[in-house]
């Protein structure tokens, strides 16, 4: 009952331009005033709270990666050791695709990743030479495929991890066997598929 009453009021009050946020805590606020819920309620939910401390601990981090320009130096980085060695597009492509995905180690969110890095990579691909749409979709498919790599790679690990039925070595293991299969998959079924689409 709660959560159907908190999803009513969030959907309402979004509506009328309330932020999420915003909503979520009139609608917990309500609650508490009604007494259908107590603050020990709320406490008791230890991995909502674990799993609030994780993203605002890393997606702060990521923030500042951004602000302190370490995220476009990474890319100024890859840019000119790509250029030295002066590869081909397919080559040059696989590269990028592998940077792209395996530096979201270093990110708590994909939206933080995909703000701070989609828009530098695809212009790495370009100067590469990679086709443009199959260097759009290909870090679109990317930023996808990546949720599952750690347990604060998105919304979804964190919760997953949360619940306690896995243990952090473990998340970590799947995350990379994962990627590991979705990039044999993506880049031998993906590549014939993607030629025959004639993104290349």
């Amino acid at each position: 009952m709660p959560s159907l009453f908190g999803n009513t009021v969030m959907f309402f009050l979004d509506a009328i331009g309330v932020s999420s946020v915003v909503a979520a805590m009139i609608g917990l606020s309500i609650l508490l005033l009604l007494g259908v819920m107590n603050w020990d309620d709320c406490l008791n939910e230890k991995s909502a709270w674990d799993t609030l401390a994780w993203f605002a601990i890393l997606v702060g981090m990521a923030g500042q990666l951004t602000d302190l320009g370490i995220v476009s130096w990474m890319s100024n980085c890859v840019a000119k050791v790509l250029q030295s060695f002066s590869l081909s597009w397919p080559a040059a492509f696989g590269v990028l695709q592998a940077s792209y995905f395996f530096i979201h180690y270093l990110f708590a969110s994909q939206t933080a990743h995909v703000g701070a890095l989609y828009s530098a990579f695809l212009a790495m691909h370009l100067a590469a030479g990679v086709p443009a749409i199959l260097s759009a979709l290909a870090l679109t498919y990317n930023s996808n495929l990546f949720g599952a790599l750690t347990h604060y790679s998105s919304g979804q690990s964190a919760v997953y991890y949360g619940a306690g039925y896995v243990d952090l070595p473990d998340v970590f293991k799947l995350g990379f066997t994962a990627a590991a299969i979705n990039a044999l998959i993506w880049g031998v079924v993906g590549t014939f598929w993607w030629k025959f689409l004639g993104l290349y």
